[in-house]
């Protein structure tokens, strides 16, 4: 049996590859790329059988990049993961607090943490991706310059933790999807993922979301999108509980597809765990 290979976005000990050894198990054997859609690349090619993709954070939301992808290629959800991102200050071994003046790291992760810094009077410096400063301070360490990355960053290139959790909100939660080429049979707990688009008229996109409503299907997000090929119309991206081969579920989307200019279903998948 062909070893099960997890595409993700960064350096090794992102938070993308934390999320996957979750998800897969400690052992599971990461490839990193160097953007979300290189992940569509491989996974497409079957270089690697998933891709771990970040899609919306608790204290910054959506991630529109990936939502964007989503749309333009064809890979599946096949699951989903909620990530409690613990925020590490890491330096190299013998650096004390008091030396620190610059700390980098991703620009999300930085404005995650941003009273903490503030309060130090510590200065910000963005950089590619949280796990990538580390490595570049352990490969070149710089008098002064601390980086925000996870304590797997840590354990991998040989730096020091001098703080844990140095996040602003202690609810600071990354919901990730595992992508495919194949589709999930329904389970006991599912979501489902979809991108339409209404009429430009009164009432079309309530007409639609009202299919749901009819037919007691929760909605989980609602989040709308500018039309790339089309200035001021919208798409929207809806998750809501249930399989899409589910009865409740395929009435609801027959009728949108009558009703929506478009439809697309992303895939359904396990609905995941929110972890303690």
């Amino acid at each position: 049996m062909k070893e099960l290979v997890v595409a993700f976005q960064g350096e090794h000990g992102a938070y993308s590859e934390e999320a996957a050894r979750q998800y897969f198990g400690p052992e599971v054997r990461t490839m990193p790329v160097r953007t979300f859609a290189d992940i569509f690349r491989v996974v497409a090619r079957q270089e690697a059988q998933r891709g771990v993709l970040p899609i919306e954070n608790a204290v910054a939301g959506s991630i529109n990049t990936a939502y964007d992808l989503l749309l333009e290629h064809d890979l599946r959800i096949v699951g989903e993961i909620f990530l409690r991102v613990r925020h590490c200050l890491l330096a190299p071994p013998g650096t004390s607090l008091e030396e620190i003046r610059v700390v980098r790291s991703h620009p999300q992760a930085l404005s995650q943490c941003e009273r903490y810094l503030e309060a130090r009077g510590w200065q910000p410096e963005p950089a590619y991706d949280t796990a990538g400063a580390a490595k570049q301070l352990a490969e070149r360490p710089e008098p002064g310059v601390a980086v925000i990355a996870s304590r797997l960053a840590a354990e991998l290139y040989g730096l020091a933790v001098l703080a844990v959790g140095i996040e602003d909100y202690p609810f600071n939660y990354t919901r990730f999807f595992v992508l495919g080429s194949e589709q999930i049979s329904p389970g006991s707990r599912c979501k489902t993922s979809i991108v339409f688009a209404v009429p430009h008229r009164p009432g079309s996109l309530y007409e639609c979301l009202g299919l749901f409503a009819a037919r007691g299907i929760n909605l989980t997000k609602l989040e709308s999108r500018p039309r790339r090929n089309r200035p001021w119309e919208y798409i929207f991206y809806l998750d809501f509980e249930g399989h899409a081969s589910d009865p409740p579920c395929q009435e609801a989307l027959l009728g949108l597809l009558q009703k929506a200019t478009f439809v697309k279903v992303l895939g359904s998948y396990p609905a995941a765990d929110m972890p303690e």
